[in-house]
Parts: structure tokens; sequence; C-alpha cells
């Protein structure tokens, strides 16, 4: 390596006095910057200019100081793991001396370390603890646990005196900690069912500061609030229960929607989601929490989202209600409230409401609507051109690519974002407008990422880094969230009062109506394809077919990515995951097959918030069933078995049935894979130890059952990996998917 004055030709840098500081790189700079700098010191003197004339050169080279990039590495503690960033920091250009930084991020660890470190985060550099942890702890702890650890600490203080500085700040850590769960997680503590621990708790808290008194008194309120529940438990009301009356099937009237003028509509729906989504606890998202809604003793659970769930099936439902059940009315006269309820979407997307949005998009998309042939042909030109603008925003393509686009733009704004004259007269109101988003893309990824992340490492210790990586996507509901505090509206008490007098319609009540309108075997007119929810219903005697009943599993919407995780959902903790299929049958099918479940594409249960097919008339293999075609990769391949998959049937079990129907040895299946034949001659290979129900697509029925280590046959095409189901890659890539959910 050249010497320091040569490399710098025999000049000092500015700047850089000493000749302890290393420079590590150089920039070449253009003819022009040599010439700019020798005219700059022309009149400087003569031994300036003969300098100058010397330093004239093709390219120049200019030296600069490395730059101040942290030491990042893992320190393991007794329980506990950090990451520990160590930054050094130049106190000046012209002194040695330099400062170093250094923080400690916890990154896994036993349950008890973890709720420790709320005391210590502050201290130890890692500032945003305390807002993960308590916006993730339920997922690996309780309420009750975390409080009794705290309170232990608390009865053993460090410090000598109270008066010592390892005392006060641990003091000042203790109210911080509360201050912040009381303030932003009250439930939390009005949950614990007796006052037990908080009476526990109240006497250790500091006593030198008032923020300390209040919190104090806070506690004790809330004790004496559980004491009175535990004695007179009639006195107090879930308020999580719904209690709503059934509507009233004689005051309905389907075609008195048209009374109400669009804005209006779009109004009163935006005021109900508003205040729902507002009232949304960010953290019953979470993965760990909503797989688990169906299990029995965890029927209150997410509360919060099931109610925003019962809203979304009670406008599908308006929509489908209002559309099929006057069944004497002319085609003209059902396209006009097909307009209506296109015009009213529209205006919910200028609220930027994308879940009514959704719901009503879902109701006009689903086949008892979707099939009346002649309803369509006479609904505007212009109206259907704007119907498929506003459903190409829920496209499944490139993960809700579009709709998580259009939340990136408008969560925050203040209006929406396209120029048309609906949009210009939302622009001459004063209110600002907040952005309620369809939650489903939300609980999908937070399913996802509880399935494709590890809830503790190999030695135990709670992974808190996956903690980390949900509260990322929880981040984004609250700052949706605040845009939705300051939002005023009125209420028309007249549309309140139709929308709730809207009866129910079971799929099979929507399926009848829809063939009373127009019979069956006429095919549908309409370019799009309907969008069917497939639900998987672990118990078909307890499931609900109403689309004003608790159907959670609607918003479980797993996009074109839970394709890549179906290999993981061995480890999910509920098989009660869907997803949004398209039915992939030609439009000019006459046969009614083309609306049944019987057909290959369709042999899942439809759910009911979509209205569809008639479960007597149609002969389904069953909610979790499906079947497949398999032929092996021989000469005589191009012979096809059948196979009946149920949600339960791993690549194992399918091979050994796809080689017994064969006349092959099932106990051979370890030497064979399950590959799907997709379009466009690709191939998707299922997972060796993956369950075949949820890892296939919904675009092909045909699979290939081929030796390991075998040739790929002619014109097929394997998928990169980047759509392959293979979990190594998608445990790799978790945090990069999740800080791309926009």
């Amino acid at each position: 390596m050249l010497p320091r004055n040569m490399r710098t030709g025999g000049y000092d840098l500015p700047g850089v006095e000493s000749s302890d500081v290393p420079l590590i790189g150089y920039r070449p700079l253009p003819p022009d910057s040599g010439n700019t700098s020798n005219q700059s010191r022309k009149g400087r003197g003569s031994d300036e200019l003969e300098t100058s004339q010397v330093e004239s050169s093709p390219m120049k080279t200019t030296w600069y100081y490395p730059l101040d990039l942290p030491t990042v590495v893992e320190e393991e503690e007794d329980g506990a793991i950090y990451t520990v960033a160590v930054k050094q920091h130049h106190v000046g250009p012209t002194s040695p001396m330099s400062t170093v930084f250094r923080s400690q991020c916890l990154k896994a660890g036993t349950e008890e370390k973890l709720v420790l470190h709320l005391l210590h985060s502050f201290s130890m550099g890692d500032s945003s603890f305390i807002t993960i942890f308590l916006s993730t702890y339920r997922s690996f702890t309780s309420t009750g646990r975390v409080l009794d650890i705290l309170t232990d600490r608390l009865e053993n203080p460090p410090g000598d005196s109270e008066r010592s500085q390892t005392r006060q700040s641990f003091n000042k850590a203790v109210c911080t900690v509360f201050s912040t769960w009381l303030s932003e997680y009250p439930e939390d503590f009005k949950s614990l069912g007796e006052p037990r621990r908080l009476l526990r708790l109240a006497p250790l808290l500091p006593r030198d500061t008032s923020s300390a008194a209040d919190l104090r008194a806070r506690l004790l309120r809330i004790a004496e609030e559980l004491s009175e529940k535990s004695l007179l438990p009639d006195a107090y009301k879930d308020p999580t229960a719904f209690t709503s009356s059934p509507p009233d099937a004689s005051k309905f009237e389907a075609t008195s929607v048209l009374g109400f003028v669009a804005e209006i509509i779009a109004e009163q729906l935006t005021k109900i989601e508003t205040e729902l989504f507002v009232r949304l606890v960010p953290y019953h998202c979470l993965g760990s929490l909503w797989s688990q809604r169906d299990k029995k003793g965890r029927e209150g659970v997410c509360w919060s989202v099931r109610a925003t769930i019962r809203q979304f099936n009670k406008l599908a439902n308006a929509v489908l209600a209002s559309c099929l059940c006057p069944t004497k009315l002319r085609s003209q006269q059902r396209a006009r409230l097909l307009e209506k309820w296109i015009n009213v979407a529209e205006e919910c997307r200028a609220r930027k409401n994308f879940s009514s949005l959704y719901a009503i998009v879902s109701a006009l998309q689903s086949n008892p609507i979707h099939r009346l042939r002649r309803t369509w042909q006479e609904t505007d030109r212009e109206a259907i051109r704007r119907y498929e603008e506003l459903s190409e925003i829920f496209s499944e393509k490139d993960n809700y690519s579009q709709s998580r686009e259009l939340l990136k733009e408008e969560g925050t704004s203040k209006f929406a974002n396209f120029d048309n004259k609906l949009n210009n007269r939302h622009h001459n109101r004063s209110n600002a407008q907040g952005t309620v988003p369809y939650l489903g893309i939300f609980l999908t990824d937070l399913t996802m990422l509880d399935t494709a992340v590890k809830d503790r490492l190999d030695n135990g210790y709670i992974n808190f880094d996956k903690r980390r990586r949900e509260f990322e996507v929880l981040a984004q509901i609250r700052l949706l969230q605040s845009s939705c505090k300051n939002c005023v509206f009125t209420v028309d008490e007249a549309f309140v009062e139709w929308y709730h007098s809207v009866p129910t319609l079971t799929e099979e009540d929507s399926y009848r109506l829809s063939n009373e309108i127009e019979a069956p075997g006429e095919p549908s007119p309409r370019g799009i394809t309907p969008a069917v929810i497939i639900t998987q219903c672990p118990d078909l005697s307890k499931s609900q077919t109403s689309l004003a009943g608790d159907s959670d599993s609607l918003f479980d919407f797993p996009s074109p990515v839970n394709n890549l995780l179906s290999k993981l959902t061995k480890h999910m903790r509920s098989p009660s995951v869907s997803c949004l299929d398209v039915d992939t049958s030609p439009p000019n099918d006459s046969t009614a097959a083309t609306l049944t479940p019987s057909t290959p594409t369709k042999s899942h249960r439809r759910s009911a918030s979509c209205g569809n097919n008639p479960p007597k008339n149609a002969q389904s293999p069953g909610p979790d069933m499906r079947i497949i075609r398999i032929r092996m990769d021989l000469q005589d391949g191009n012979l096809y078995r059948s196979i009946l998959v149920t949600s339960n049937d791993k690549t194992p079990t399918v091979i050994s049935s796809a080689l017994e129907k064969h006349n092959q040895d099932p106990k051979q299946a370890s030497r064979f894979e399950l590959i799907q034949l997709l379009p466009e001659g690709k191939e998707l290979v299922i997972p060796a130890t993956g369950n075949v129900f949820y890892a296939m697509t919904s675009s092909s029925v045909d699979f290939l059952l081929r030796r390991k280590g075998g040739n790929t046959p002619l014109g097929l095409q394997p998928i990169s990996t980047e759509t392959s189901a293979t979990f190594p890659r998608i445990k790799a890539k978790g945090r990069r998917l999740v800080r791309t959910l926009f």
C-alpha cells in the first residue's frame, strides 16, 4: 500500500490533520472539476499557479473517511440472547478521541427474561421493546403471569436505598411500563377476573412521584370494579356480546334502496365501518390468537374482529337480498338495483371505505347474482365498466398488490387519490376522511407470519424477533385507526331502519331465488368470473350458512403468497383457513354444472357470504374434500386416476392412494414425489410432508406421480423457487414479506 503522503499527493486533506485517521476510498472526478479548481486559484501568486498547473490531470482522486457503521453481534446471557450494536462516534475532525454507543435489543429469551427486560429496555437502548411487548405478549404468556413476574421483582428492588441512583432509575422504569400498559390496554387488567394480583401490586409501586400515586389509584379503582363484578355478576354485562334483535322481514322492501341517494348509503356504511374499526383491538388480529378462535373455550376471543366480520357479512347479505328477493321484477328493473349498488361501491371507494367496497363487490360477484344473464345485459355499460375497475382493486394478483398500494398511498391522506367528478365533490368538504381497510389482508399476513416463523428457538427460548415482525403489521393497523378517530358523520334514520330490516338469506335461499328469477342452464354473460369464498369448516353440524351469522372464516383469504405456505399447514393451529377461489370453467358452458361444486375446480363448500349454490342440489364431496386426477410418469402415463383428497391428507397418504390406484406397491410412496400440472406447461412440486389439500392451487386438478430423481418431461417447466412451496425459502424471506405488506 502506498504511503499516506504519496496517496494524497503531498498535500494535507481538509479536516484531516491527524495521520491516525484511515483513508479507505476514493472518488474519481471529471477533468472539468480540476479546471474549475485551477481557475479559482488564479490571482493567488505565481507559486500557487505553478502548483495548480502541476495538478492538472485527466482524473483526480478524492479520499474520504470510512463511515461510522455499527458493529452488530449476538451475545447470549443466562436465559436471553441479545442483538448488540456497537457504534463508534468521533468527537471531532481534529480530535482522535471517540465515543462508543452500545445498544442491546432482546432477540429471544425465557418468559421471565422477556418480562424483566421491560424494566431495563430503555437503559439498554431497546426503546421500542415496551410497545412491542405489550402488543404481542398474549401470544406466548398471559396477563396474570406478567403481573406475577413484575410483582416479584418489585418486592426485591435494586439499590441500597430509596434515594440511590439505581433505585430512582428503576422506579422511573416501573412507572413508564405501567403507565403505558394502563393507557393503551386497560382491558388487560379488567379481564383478570379477581382483584388479588392488583391488590398485591398497588402497595409496591414507587411513592416518590405524583405519577406513581396516580397509577396506584387507577389500579385500586380497577380492583374495586373486579370485586363488585365478582359479587354482583348480573350488574355487569359483557360488552362484546352480540345482542341485536333479529330483523323484521315483514318491514323489508327490497326496492326501497332505490329511494336512497348513493352518497347517503355510502356515508352510513362508512360510519358503521369506521366505528367498528376504531374499536378494533389490533392484537386480536395476531395469527396465534385468530387461528384458535374456533377452539372450545375460546368463543369470546377476538371479539372486535368478529364484530367487523359480522358487519361485512351483513352488508353482503343486504346486497343479495335487495337484488334477489323481488323475484317478479323485470330484468330492466333489477338492473337498476345492480347499478345502485355499483354507485354505492364507488362512493365507498371515494370515502376510502375498502371494507364496505369489498363486501358489495364480492356480493355482486357471487353466483346467485353473477348468473343473472338477462339482468346484466340490461345494466348500463358505463356502470359495468366502473364495476370492473372496482373489482380489480381486490385482485389476488401479486398478493393483493393493488389493494396494498392504495392503502400505502391513501392510508393517511385526506382524500382518495383519483381524478373524476366524484372525488372533486369530496374535495369541497372540510372534514377529513379516514381509511377503513379490508381487514382480511392483515389477518392473512399475520396468519402467514405466525405459520412461517417459529415461536421458539431450538433451545426453548421465546423468539421475540417474531413478535417484532408481527408488530410491524399491527403498527400499520394502528396508523390507519388514528386516521379514523376524528371523522364526523350524521345519522340517516330511514336508511338505518331499512338496513336492519333486511332478512338473512342462507346459501340455499339465495340460490333458490336466483333460479326463480332465471332458470338454470343459461350461460353467464359477464366477463368477470364470480368470486367464491372457500371455507374449510371442521364441523359440518355446527357450520353456519347465514350471512348475518358469525362466519369468521370470511376474512381468512390466503393470498397467492399463502400458496407458498401450504407446506406449513401442519403447523397451523386451526384448520379453518380459507382462500378466495376463482371459477375457471368457460363462460359459454351451458350446463348447470358450471355453478355447482361438483365440477373438479369447485369441489369446496362455498361460503354464504357469496350466496352460492344450494347444498341439496349439488353432489359435493364435502367441505374438506376435493377430487383430483393423478397419472404416473410412465410410458402409459396418460391414464389418469381420480383421488379424493381431504384437508387432513398429507403428501405420503395421497401418493400411497395413487400408487394403489395404478396397481403399484403403496409401500414405495417414499420413492415418489407429487407434482401439480399447471397451465402454460408449469409444475408445482407438492412438499414431501405437506398438506396436499392446502398446497395445491385452484388453477388445475391434474397431478403427476414421478419417481424421485427422474427427469422432467419434455415441455414442462418447473416453477421457480419464488413460487414453489419450499419452507426454507419462506423462512428466509419472512422478514422481507412482512416489510412489503403494502
